[in-house]
């Protein structure tokens, strides 16, 4: 454990131990989004414009909520049994009400179309505030988790985490649970990934992406990534909630 000395006014010196930060997990993929022309060193096709911004924590890619996103030919969770999948995020204001900001989608290796097979990130924005919606699917299996009583800041950092332990999928927004039930979900296949709309180009989303962790287990919370390095999320508190817009396809 390294040492950190400082050298005090009356001309003594103190040492102190400092921890060092947690290592990733081994069986992880981490993706910094710091660039545009590759994610995770894989190439990137863009749409729209989707441009590096400095955060506190480093770069981000920041998304205008109309025409920009970033493909990557890649499904980093394919074949995977069980899994963490986590992002940190700055959803903005101005926004539509419903974004969809990440996706991973399978793709059927004979003809190369895309599968039903996919999973995604998505938030529901109610006022000023937003609800975040995590959907998984294989084969004839899925589930959607959203509460939309469970509200968080528009304009702050967050990190977000989908968990699937071979028996239940749950998601979480800042270690804190939002929604959980039992779910059985195959392997999926590979495929390729959308960040900043669906895969279809519809729903887009406003805001900025610092960092994705993909992991093939189910990681505890205190095991996930966290926006201490870009300032702590403000209390999402409840609000009165309004009636919800109409069930839009995945």
């Amino acid at each position: 454990m390294p040492r950190v000395c400082v050298l005090a006014a009356a001309g003594a010196l103190f040492c102190a131990a400092m921890p060092m930060p947690a290592a990733p997990p081994a069986d992880s993929e981490t993706w910094r989004f710091d660039r545009t022309d590759q994610i995770g060193g894989h190439p990137t096709t863009l749409l729209g414009h989707p441009r590096v911004i400095e955060t506190p924590a480093g770069k981000a890619i920041q998304f205008n909520g109309v025409d920009d996103a970033i493909y990557v030919d890649v499904h980093p969770l394919a074949g995977a049994e069980t899994f963490t999948w986590e992002v940190i995020f700055r959803p903005d204001l101005g926004g539509a009400a419903e974004q969809r900001f990440f996706h991973l989608q399978e793709r059927d290796p004979k003809t190369g179309a895309d599968t039903p097979t996919r999973m995604l990130f998505e938030i529901r924005v109610i006022g000023d505030r937003w609800a975040l919606d995590s959907f998984a699917l294989s084969g004839a299996d899925s589930l959607v988790l959203l509460d939309r009583a469970k509200l968080h800041s528009l304009g702050a950092w967050h990190a977000v985490a989908a968990v699937y332990d071979g028996h239940e999928f749950r998601n979480y927004v800042d270690g804190v649970p939002q929604g959980s039930g039992a779910l059985h979900l195959a392997p999926q296949g590979p495929g390729h990934t959308s960040i900043g709309t669906r895969i279809n180009k519809v729903n887009f989303f406003k805001g900025a992406v610092l960092e994705a962790r993909m992991t093939r287990r189910a990681l505890e919370p205190a095991e996930f990534l966290n926006v201490g390095q870009v300032g702590s999320p403000r209390p999402a508190g409840n609000r009165p909630v309004p009636p919800s817009a109409p069930k839009q396809p995945r």
